[in-house]
């Protein structure tokens, strides 16, 4: 963090100066500079800028989405840009620095007016988070809603429930929020609104372009939505083991249960307590398989294997695609898809 603090600070004076100029160029030429955060954020902002659009992403493929910190280059970047989409809920720790030193950027949280999840047990779960978006308008500041009696009855009473009650003591001491918003394809709407709304209020001149990218992409969304409720409401069991604790919200779309091996930020290693503990649930219970992600060292899953015969099959928290993934022209939902298939499998 020290690195990004010298770059802000050697870069303000200059970058600031420059963006108006760059920002009218832009216009000029038709096309938006937009950057967003990360996979989730990128893909949904495509899917409604489209061509008229000139969109890029920080986080690049294959990269630590929770670890990420911007580069000279992006900071550069960002200071041309005509708006930075970022998911927030607590995934990109840097962004209040760059904002707070660029005020003439113009920034949107896609996630905002998503119920989030609180992901720390020992915070106050009722209140409700203020977040400023937008640095350069004098627009009304938005709020998250955070309903703490949905979120425990849904996901969190019962993910911890099962932790206490096989004897499995969580060690996930992390942020307020699970950023993972994306894995809800409801959020996933909610999110995509957003930037529809955004992108809409800076080029009014194609907002009807980017209602129409919204009605059929939203569509896709809901279709996806049914047939997850469809597939998932009988499954055989409703709790499935992952490697990283990721799957909250779509947890409490569904009514499953997520049982981690390391917590939502994705940082730590179980102690041999936990690591034991884990394994002698899996084996009580006849779980077969254990998520894993591609792009992530997967030797605590081997481990657990090792010891369960349990299987490792790839479930994917899309924060990034692999190469075989962009090779392949797959994008959110297609991911998400294959997500749908995964579980399927896990669960009966």
């Amino acid at each position: 963090m020290k690195k990004l603090i010298i770059l802000l600070f050697a870069l303000l004076f200059t970058a600031c100066g420059r963006a108006n100029e760059n920002k009218d160029v832009s216009m000029e030429n038709g096309k938006l500079d937009v950057y967003a955060s990360v996979y989730p954020v990128y893909d949904l902002t495509k899917k409604i800028g489209g061509d008229k659009i000139n969109l890029s992403m920080l986080v690049k493929p294959g990269e630590e989405a929770h670890h990420y910190e911007p580069s000279t280059d992006d900071i550069k970047n960002l200071s041309k840009a005509d708006l930075f989409i970022y998911n927030g809920s607590g995934l990109e720790s840097w962004t209040e620095k760059v904002l707070s030193s660029m005020p003439e950027l113009k920034s949107l949280e896609a996630s905002e007016n998503v119920d989030l999840i609180v992901s720390d047990h020992d915070h106050n779960h009722d209140h409700d988070h203020e977040h400023d978006h937008d640095h350069n308008d004098d627009e009304e500041n938005h709020k998250h809603n955070h309903e703490a009696n949905e979120v425990d009855s849904h996901n969190e009473s019962q993910n911890h429930e099962d932790e206490h009650e096989y004897g499995l003591e969580s060690t996930h001491h992390h942020g307020s929020y699970d950023p993972h918003t994306w894995l809800s394809l409801k959020n996933a709407k909610i999110e995509l609104e957003n930037i529809k709304n955004k992108l809409s209020e800076i080029d009014k001149e194609n907002a009807s372009y980017y209602e129409d990218n919204f009605k059929t992409y939203a569509d896709k969304l809901d279709e996806l939505d049914k047939k997850y409720e469809e597939t998932l409401k009988n499954a055989k069991s409703k709790t499935f083991v992952v490697t990283h604790e990721a799957f909250g919200y779509l947890c409490r779309d569904y009514n499953l249960k997520q049982l981690p091996i390391k917590n939502v930020n994705n940082s730590g290693e179980p102690d041999p307590k936990t690591m034991a503990q884990i394994i002698d649930f899996i084996k009580a219970n006849n779980i077969k398989y254990i998520c894993a992600e591609d792009m992530v060292n997967t030797k605590i899953a081997e481990t657990i294997k090792a010891e369960t015969g349990a299987e490792i099959v790839i479930l994917s928290p899309l924060e990034s695609l692999n190469e075989d993934q962009i090779k392949n022209n797959e994008d959110y939902l297609s991911v998400m898809e294959e997500n749908l298939r995964v579980l399927n499998e896990v669960l009966n």
